[in-house]
């Protein structure tokens, strides 16, 4: 068995997350100790209790998610710990903010430093001047979409932004463009165009700018390189190298997320089988999609945490990166 972690984006969240973990778990408590001491407010108090509209929003959204995933996966090393098995996987992997909470299970970051920074990235993207949203388009593949969206002559501003499973990316833009878009897009076959819940063009040139002030807090953090590495969004491809994943992470708000070129790519270096780490199970679901014939496990609650032990209990958990 060659295994990669995966963490949880955006949307999964919500109201008790991460709560029956922390009752049980001393590991995945002291995570949400950590977060809040670091942000200097109650991480676990919003997360576990609410109310619903506070966490929904952007700058309370991404601390609390990342440091519940990061609880997650706390809580099931320490199980497997107690069960006299360690896991060491071959890839770390999350899908935009998530990719915040790879780099701490890659040693890259510490779990104050990357609360830290999800809290300014969260601050930054719901107060960005610009007007704009995203659209996930279902029933189409990446190719299709951006025929479409080359088609419209429009050039960067109007681009894809996430690439998330055959028949599941989304576009990001202005209103206007993105609302040019919706005929042509069913026109080519696209099922349904659904508008995200999000406050502006993420994952466009359209942030660029926002990119810039996050790069100045990511240099205030203290970095390490990654072992194992952290496939990045931007690239797609594997990262070790402390400098080069700072560098990638300022990129990251204004680049496509490229989820599925990204799981691709850890299924031919080896892995067979993914645990998503955090609420729900959307990447997950975005895996069976991309490969159906990959093994996908969840961390989510005590459930999900005694399954995945024992799934992952007694085999061979080996790095092949």
């Amino acid at each position: 068995m060659t295994v990669a972690l995966l963490f949880s984006p955006q949307g999964s969240q919500s109201v008790g997350m991460g709560r029956e973990l922390a009752a049980i778990s001393p590991a995945a408590s002291a995570v949400f100790r950590q977060a809040d001491e670091a942000l200097g407010w109650s991480v676990s108090s919003l997360a576990w209790d609410g109310p619903e509209e506070e966490l929904n929003h952007t700058r309370q959204t991404q601390p609390c998610l990342v440091t519940t995933s990061i609880a997650c996966l706390r809580a099931l090393e320490e199980e497997l710990d107690g069960m006299g098995e360690t896991l060491a996987p071959a890839f770390v992997a999350g899908h935009s903010v998530g990719e915040y909470a790879a780099l701490v299970a890659a040693g890259a970051l510490s779990v104050a430093d990357a609360v830290r920074l999800v809290a300014r990235r969260g601050e930054l993207m719901a107060n960005a001047r610009v007007s704009g949203g995203m659209v996930a388009v279902i029933g189409l593949d990446r190719d299709a979409v951006a025929v479409v969206v080359s088609s419209l002559g429009l050039g960067s501003d109007l681009v894809v932004a996430n690439d998330n499973a055959p028949g599941q990316v989304v576009i990001s833009s202005m209103p206007d463009a993105l609302a040019a878009a919706a005929t042509p897009l069913r026109a080519a076959g696209a099922r349904r165009s659904i508008p995200l819940n999000v406050s502006g063009p993420f994952h466009s040139p359209h942030m660029v700018a926002i990119g810039a002030e996050l790069a100045r807090a990511l240099a205030t953090a203290e970095w390490h390189d990654a072992e194992p590495p952290v496939v990045s969004n931007v690239t797609a491809g594997p990262v070790r190298d402390a400098a080069e994943i700072r560098d990638l992470l300022g990129r990251q708000v204004y680049s496509p997320v490229e989820w599925a070129r990204s799981v691709r790519r850890m299924v031919a270096d080896g892995v067979d089988t993914f645990v998503e780490c955090g609420p729900g199970n959307a990447l997950a679901g975005m895996v069976r999609r991309i490969v159906p014939s990959a093994r996908t496990l969840n961390v989510s609650d005590p459930a999900s945490l005694a399954a995945a032990a024992d799934a992952l209990a007694g085999a061979a958990v080996r790095v092949s990166a």
